[in-house]
């Protein structure tokens, strides 16, 4: 079985994608740099984000853990899945989503996935860095996404690339983040921008105007040191309503790392 698994259960990734905590921090930034993506009027295309962000993410954590999660075969029905989902909006709004607009989704989840490790555990070492990058490379490739970098260190200058390129505040962007205050609640909302200010790129930063908090970067760099104690479920506990809870708890995979 695990010959056939799609990614080695020893992987650091099986490791970052099984714990709900570092899930939700990978979407808490994913979830500021995307509102400031030049292709960020996808979403509103189909309203789904905006009407339900906590909902969409649920569905995306779903569709990553049966990639990471699973053998060959069932990771590659997953893939299928997905590129049928991306074809259908495509033909609706007779358009195509860019190339770059992909690429930026995947550097998305690569980034924050070690920046959610490093924020709660310790920087990822360079051969997990070149592990993480290889597995979703492989996703990319399965998501037919053109002109992927070979190699991580080709990945960084392409990454930052992307970042100065793609990004820009828009009406998008302020819609979003009133749809993530609606739902969350005023302080979910603002710990969200606190996590946030922590996870994100300089250039993130500096466009949605969040200023890192000393006392909470403080806190997360405690709670790293707890370990997986009475406090982990602190970060979902803190970001997502009550009425999700059991939801978040599903992430949970750590069975399936070894």
């Amino acid at each position: 079985m695990q010959n056939n698994s799609f990614v080695d259960p020893r992987s650091i990734v099986r490791t970052i994608w099984g714990d709900p905590d570092l899930v939700l921090l990978i979407f808490a930034g994913s979830a500021a740099e995307f509102a400031l993506n030049r292709a960020v009027d996808w979403l509103f295309f189909t309203g789904e984000i905006p009407r339900d962000p906590i909902g969409r993410l649920f569905s995306t954590v779903r569709y990553a853990q049966e990639i990471v999660f699973v053998d060959e075969e069932t990771a590659r029905r997953t893939l299928d899945r997905i590129n049928a989902a991306h074809g259908l909006v495509e033909h609706q709004r007779k358009q195509t989503i860019p190339d770059w607009a992909y690429r930026d989704v995947l550097y998305m989840l690569i980034d924050y996935s070690e920046r959610a490790y490093a924020l709660l555990n310790k920087p990822l070492s360079q051969h997990q860095k070149n592990e993480l990058f290889e597995v979703f490379l492989r996703i990319g490739e399965g998501l037919y996404i053109p002109e992927l970098p070979k190699t991580y260190a080709e990945w960084q200058v392409d990454r930052r690339r992307h970042l100065v390129r793609d990004l820009v505040y828009s009406k998008h962007t302020s819609m979003l983040y009133e749809s993530y205050r609606r739902h969350l609640g005023m302080l979910r909302y603002y710990l969200l921008l606190e996590v946030q200010a922590l996870l994100v790129p300089g250039e993130v930063r500096r466009l949605l105007r969040l200023n890192s908090n000393k006392l909470i970067s403080g806190l997360a760099q405690t709670y790293g040191m707890i370990g997986n104690g009475t406090l982990q479920s602190l970060v979902h506990t803190l970001l997502i309503p009550p009425r999700y809870w059991s939801d978040v708890r599903n992430f949970d995979k750590s069975a399936y790392s070894i």
